[in-house]
């Protein structure tokens, strides 16, 4: 599949993904990208953001393709059961782990627990090892529930601008990839 072939819906996570972010540096470049854009950014609730993520994808004309970043991937996974569209494939990166009381801010446990059913579309896992908000070993356990293929980033953070993942070239080929076997 080529990105023209889709529709990509960018799903980015607590306090959205700012312009250096890699996933906003994506959505510029695509063409038929476009931002899952949340009313509340910074107090999220775990209905509305669910509710959005299935209202982009129903609307969608194309085949979607959900890139999803840390609190979108809970928002994504809870979401499903309302998708009406088909979904192509779904490409993740640092999933946070709700569940775990340390997270902080600590209403981001409200998007907990994790489905542990496995995904009805082909999903690519991208982790880190140093992640602050969720570990490599929870991401291991999610992929292998979820019947998703994971990629070792190594010690990477959040993988997000703060953490110098701005451009993020390897994950553009990891990507180009993923969306060539769809």
């Amino acid at each position: 599949m080529k990105a023209s072939d889709a529709d990509i819906l960018i799903i980015p996570g607590y306090t959205n993904s700012g312009p250096d972010h890699w996933q906003s540096r994506w959505q510029n470049k695509l063409s038929t990208a476009r931002r899952v854009e949340q009313a509340e950014w910074s107090k999220p609730v775990r209905e509305d953001w669910v509710a959005r993520v299935a209202e982009e994808v129903n609307r969608a004309e194309k085949p979607v393709v959900l890139v999803a970043h840390s609190l979108g991937i809970p928002s994504l996974i809870h979401a499903i059961p309302d998708f009406r569209n088909k979904v192509a494939g779904a490409f993740l990166v640092a999933p946070p782990e709700v569940e775990n009381p340390s997270i902080r801010p600590k209403h981001l446990m409200t998007f907990g627990p994790y489905p542990r059913e496995k995904l009805p579309f082909p999903t690519l896992m991208v982790a880190s090892r140093n992640d602050p908000f969720g570990s490599y070993e929870h991401a291991d356990e999610m992929a292998k529930a979820w019947g998703a293929l994971l990629i070792d980033a190594g010690e990477s953070g959040h993988i997000n601008a703060e953490s110098g993942h701005g451009p993020w070239p390897e994950g553009t080929m990891v990507f180009a990839q993923f969306l060539g076997r769809l």
